[in-house]
């Protein structure tokens, strides 16, 4: 009898309710969470596919841009006689009407003035009162007290923004200051000299002049050594005068050839179509999807692409579109070139291939091919573009996910304290139980005894 009692009320089974309350909550959660993980983890593995997508995008075309610079097609300047005058490609331009014949003339000089010797920098020059006359205006410069000396007088001319600077040259009969201005004509000066001192003498050791040079028997004046404009898309850097002496300026012996510039092209190309087609194939036969399968953004992004072969670069001549020199698109998407057919658009006029490619200024009607890739990715990526649609759509995915992670993880919590609050109540019950069966056993054992 004793031991039916026993087991009947379950005194003494030793329940781990601690445990028992973390297995309900895990069964209740668990797969939830797990489903949410997995949802997770795909998203994640989506967002970093298509953020992939959208800097391959900007650096294929800030790569095509760069080969497209001008000095691919001309290689590196050269000057002939670099110590006449030396060349560089202009930033963003494409040089024109290369090889050229230049001829320096006079280089452009600043007009210069020097004082005579003082013993010193700071000796004493006299009060004096000096105005600086130029196309800038009328400057003067007060010489009292406080700056009475070539230092003091330098400082004041290089404060006073006159367009003329002061320096202090010494050797050892003493110091003297010297006046300059910029190089040009337009930038040569007078000074003048008032005040209770006797005038400093200035000698003038060179006189302002324009830089003179001939393009290609054209002559042309500047105001400074540097010119730009004599060359389309070449900055020329004046070194020496010597008439009568010709040189030429020209590419290097390597420049960089439409051919070249095409196969190359194609090549970037098709690495950005084949990492694009494996992120959206999709998962057939058994095999593993690409991130991005079924995607609308990188869909719309493969789409656009599609359209570059046929899409006008420029509005005159014979060659308009990529295809039109021979660069097909295959059925995967990927490019090819058509050798015989761009050898022909070659031969018959490669300078209206290059016009093409990269048109001396760009306009609406005459993008080029680096203009028509900026048209791509600026429609893909610009705020209601596809790519950055796309990314908004994932980012507000992972959004909603972390809000249902949350939601069931509060949810466990709450029935976590519920099933807390039911087995303590339970293990009250119990206590009170045994203490009954206490009491119960007493009695047997004293009816046991009778």
């Amino acid at each position: 009898m004793y031991s039916s009692v026993i087991n009947s009320i379950g005194a003494g089974s030793g329940l781990n309710t601690s445990q028992l309350v973390n297995d309900l909550v895990s069964a209740s959660t668990g797969v939830k969470l797990d489903q949410l993980n997995e949802r997770s983890q795909l998203n994640s593995t989506r967002i970093s596919a298509m953020a992939a997508t959208a800097s391959a995008m900007t650096t294929f075309a800030d790569a095509v841009k760069e080969t497209l610079n001008g000095q691919g097609f001309v290689g590196e300047l050269l000057s002939s006689r670099t110590e006449l005058a030396n060349a560089s490609v202009v930033e963003g331009a494409r040089p024109e009407g290369l090889p050229a014949s230049v001829e320096v003339v006079q280089i452009a000089t600043a007009q210069r003035e020097m004082s005579d010797i003082f013993a010193s920098a700071s000796d004493p020059i006299g009060e004096r009162t000096l105005t600086i006359a130029n196309s800038k205006g009328s400057f003067d410069i007060v010489i009292d007290g406080t700056n009475n000396s070539l230092t003091g007088l330098k400082d004041a001319i290089n404060a006073s923004n006159s367009g003329v600077t002061a320096s202090i040259i010494t050797d050892k009969a003493g110091s003297r200051i010297v006046f300059e201005a910029q190089e040009g004509a337009d930038n040569g000066f007078t000074i003048t000299q008032g005040g209770p001192s006797a005038a400093l003498n200035l000698t003038n050791i060179a006189v302002a002049a324009d830089s003179i040079i001939r393009v290609d028997g054209i002559e042309l004046t500047n105001s400074s050594n540097t010119v730009l404009g004599a060359i389309p898309g070449v900055q020329l850097s004046l070194l020496a005068a010597e008439p009568g002496t010709t040189f030429t300026i020209s590419g290097d012996s390597e420049p960089l050839d439409v051919r070249g510039l095409v196969k190359e092209f194609v090549t970037a190309y098709n690495d950005l179509r084949r990492s694009l087609n494996d992120a959206t194939k999709p998962g057939v036969e058994g095999g593993s999807a690409g991130p991005l399968a079924g995607d609308r953004g990188a869909r719309e992004v493969i789409r656009q692409l599609g359209q570059l072969t046929s899409t006008q670069l420029t509005d005159s001549g014979d060659f308009r579109t990529l295809a039109d020199i021979g660069v097909r698109t295959e059925r995967d998407g990927t490019l090819s070139i058509d050798e015989t057919r761009l050898d022909a658009a070659i031969a018959l006029d490669s300078g209206a291939v290059k016009l093409m490619l990269e048109p001396a200024a760009q306009t609406e009607t005459n993008i080029g091919l680096s203009g028509a890739l900026d048209s791509i990715s600026s429609r893909l990526q610009d705020e209601n573009g596809a790519l950055a649609l796309a990314q908004e759509r994932l980012a507000t995915i992972r959004k909603s996910i972390n809000e249902r992670r949350e939601k069931i993880n509060e949810d466990g919590d709450r029935l976590r304290e519920q099933l807390q609050t039911t087995f303590a109540g339970l293990e009250r019950q119990l206590a009170v139980l045994r203490a009954t069966q206490s009491y119960v056993e007493q009695q047997f054992a004293s009816f046991d005894k009778d």
